[in-house]
């Protein structure tokens, strides 16, 4: 992999990563006369929760669902520069124009997996995701060396019912200055456990449902995926190695090599799921440890992968129940939605 970092016009960083690791890359300068970028993030608690959540009022005029000629995430072409300025690209980095989070309260990035507008990360090859890999793995260890950042969030939405603004392959990186509410839930459970029991949550977890097996859906021989015992949503699989570490920089050499073809075949299964004319919405996760404290040693890195589809023309919408009291009802058996992704191996 090669790396070439640069600037675009109001000084925000843009990263290219190449698969080819010879001649270094030409860059292209930003022609465009653009403004500093605004920057309004604000990190308020809530005082009877004690979550965090961010305040980015300035993210109300952010793009919104442009025409394909007018992407931002395309390369260049003459006669339209783009947030790209290169005009072809393998695998771009670049921190985002309209970021929840900036300066002293973190920092937000846009990775385009592919520079082609029509294609999805399931149409990938193996190569080009593994590019990606390389490219969540370099910006988890830059970005958790700098100061302030207390969790790194690699992501992926995909389809206009999980509310995606720009329709190109891509996903986003979140450096948090707090450890996200989700993560804290589960360091504090595995604390209790280890205090309970002397063991790792999360090893359990997953060796529980090796060998119970019902809910497996692909199996490597270093990665599980299954549907969680008790999911949440009508289609959630979590991917996880079977040598725990705490986040991706800390991947072993034999778990990266298998990642990109059994995450390809995860994400074309989620396509063959429904028959449905527009490609299955999804959001895919990594939960990576924070960066620092006693609860990094017990985090098991891991992706969840999740539609809001539970049929192919009905969307599992987040009512009273779970927007109000984050009590969830799933529609759909965990069993029976692993049967169904085992049933649509791509062919």
């Amino acid at each position: 992999m090669k790396r070439t970092s640069t600037r675009l016009a109001d000084g925000r960083e843009i990263l290219y990563f190449d698969a080819d690791d010879g001649a270094a890359r030409a860059v292209v300068p930003d022609p465009r006369p653009l403004d500093a970028p605004a920057n309004s993030c604000e990190v308020r608690r809530d005082p009877l929760l004690g979550d965090a959540v961010v305040i980015a009022s300035h993210r109300q005029g952010r793009t919104y669902h442009p025409p394909v000629d007018a992407c931002p995430l395309c390369p260049s072409t003459e006669g339209r520069a783009s947030e790209v300025p290169a005009p072809d690209y393998d695998v771009v980095v670049f921190e985002n124009r309209f970021p929840s989070l900036a300066g002293d309260n973190g920092r937000c990035e846009v990775i385009c997996f592919t520079p082609d507008h029509r294609t999805s990360f399931a149409e990938l090859d193996e190569e080009r995701a593994a590019l990606v890999l390389a490219a969540w793995t370099d910006r988890t260890a830059e970005l958790s060396a700098r100061a302030g950042v207390r969790q790194v969030y690699c992501f992926e939405n995909r389809g206009a019912e999980i509310g995606v603004t720009l329709a190109h392959p891509h996903g986003q990186i979140y450096a948090f200055p707090f450890i996200t509410p989700r993560t804290t839930r589960m360091l504090a459970t595995v604390a209790a456990h280890r205090a309970r029991t002397g063991a790792n949550l999360f090893d359990e977890v997953l060796a529980a449902e090796r060998a119970e097996g019902t809910r497996i859906v692909l199996e490597g021989e270093h990665w599980s995926a299954f549907v969680p015992y008790a999911a949440r949503w009508p289609y959630e699989v979590h991917l996880y190695p079977h040598r725990r570490t705490a986040d991706l920089t800390t991947l072993d050499d034999a778990a990266r090599a298998e990642f990109p073809a059994l995450y390809l075949e995860l994400l074309r299964r989620f396509d063959r799921l429904f028959d449905a004319p527009a490609p299955t919405p999804y959001v895919s996760a990594w939960h990576q440890a924070p960066v620092d404290g006693e609860g990094r040693a017990d985090f098991a890195l891991h992706l969840e992968l999740f539609t809001v589809r539970r049929t192919a023309d009905k969307l599992k919408y987040l009512a009273g129940t779970e927007s109000g009291m984050e009590a969830y009802m799933n529609d759909v058996r965990p069993e029976d939605a692993a049967a169904r992704l085992r049933e649509v191996a791509s062919r």
